[in-house]
C-alpha cells in the first residue's frame, strides 16, 4: 500500500529529527567554510541501515511482527493473561467480544507502530456504537487501563458522536486534526509514534507521553502531549508505570466486530 510507505518514511524522518543531537560546537567561531558544519564519522555514528519491506505493506527489517496473519502467538487475553481467543481467518483477526480485550505478551516503552483495521461492511448503528474498538498504546494496571487512540467508523459518522471520541482522537482528550476515514468494509491504516511518559522516584510525572499519528497517510495527531491515562469519566491522570503491553479493545456493545491485520512495531 502506498499509504503505508509514505507513513513509514514520514515517521522515520520524525524519529530522526526527534533524536538528532547538535554535534557541531556552537561555541567555536566559524570562518565561513562549508566543511565546518559538515559532520562525518567518527564524530557522529552513521544511522543504522534498515531494509524496507519488499512491498509497501510489509514490515521493515528491524520490526517486531506482532501479527503476521497466521496466529495470535504474540498476544494474550487481558483477563488473567490466558490464551487470546479472537478469531483468526484470511490473514486477519477479529474481535471476539465475549473473550474480552487482548494485549501483547511483550512490553514496550517508545516505539513506531503500524496497524491496520477494518470496520465491517454491513455495520449498523451510529456514533460510538458503530464499530467501536481502541488501541491502548500503553496498557497499564491503573484504574483507566492505559492511553487509548480511538478506533471507530468515521465515514459519514463524524456528526453522530463527540469529536474527542471519534476515530483519530486520543479518546476523551483531543480532537483529531483531520478525518481521512475509508468506507466500512475497506482497510484503514494507522501509523503511530508513541513516546512513553517518564516518572520521578516519588511517582510524579517527569515528562508526559506524546503521540504522533497518521491515519491512511494523513496526520491526525502531531506530537500531542497526553494529559494522562484515558478515563471514560473525569479527568485524565498519570499513574507511575514502566514498559507496558499494547492492548486492543473488545468494546462489548452491539456494534459488529472489527478486524485487524499487519501489525508490526519498531522500538525507538
Amino acid at each position: 500500500m502506498r499509504t503505508s510507505f509514505i507513513c513509514t518514511i514520514a515517521l522515520m524522518a520524525f524519529a530522526v529529527k526527534a533524536n538528532a543531537q547538535m554535534i557541531v560546537d556552537p561555541s567555536k567561531p566559524l570562518t565561513n567554510k562549508p566543511e565546518e558544519t559538515e559532520v562525518y564519522p567518527p564524530q557522529a555514528a552513521l544511522p543504522k541501515v534498515v531494509q524496507t519491506g519488499k512491498a509497501f505493506d510489509t514490515p521493515p527489517s528491524d520490526a517486531i511482527v506482532l501479527f503476521d496473519g497466521k496466529n495470535l502467538n504474540e498476544w494474550v487475553s487481558s483477563r488473567g493473561k490466558t490464551e487470546a481467543k479472537w478469531t483468526v481467518a484470511d490473514g486477519a483477526f477479529t474481535v471476539n467480544k465475549p473473550s474480552g480485550d487482548i494485549e501483547t505478551k511483550r512490553t514496550f516503552t517508545n516505539y513506531q507502530l503500524h496497524i491496520e483495521y477494518r470496520i465491517p461492511e454491513n455495520i449498523t448503528g451510529t456514533g460510538q456504537s458503530r464499530g467501536n474498538s481502541g488501541i491502548f498504546l500503553a496498557a497499564t494496571k491503573g484504574k483507566a487501563g492505559g492511553y487509548e487512540i480511538q478506533v471507530l467508523d468515521g465515514y459519514n459518522n463524524e456528526n453522530k458522536t463527540y469529536v474527542n471520541g471519534m476515530v483519530g482522537s486520543i479518546y476523551k482528550e483531543v480532537v483529531p486534526l483531520a478525518n481521512p476515514s475509508r468506507k466500512a468494509g475497506e482497510w484503514n491504516v494507522y501509523d503511530i509514534v508513541w513516546t512513553a511518559p517518564t516518572f520521578n522516584a516519588d511517582g510524579s510525572v517527569k515528562t508526559k507521553a506524546r503521540v504522533t499519528a497518521f491515519l491512511n497517510g494523513v496526520l491526525v495527531q502531531n506530537n500531542f502531549e497526553v494529559e494522562g491515562e484515558t478515563n471514560y469519566i473525569g479527568k485524565h491522570e498519570y499513574i507511575s508505570h514502566g514498559p507496558s503491553p499494547i492492548k486492543l479493545q473488545a468494546h462489548g456493545d452491539k456494534s459488529e466486530p472489527i478486524s485487524y491485520r499487519n501489525i508490526w512495531l519498531r522500538e525507538l
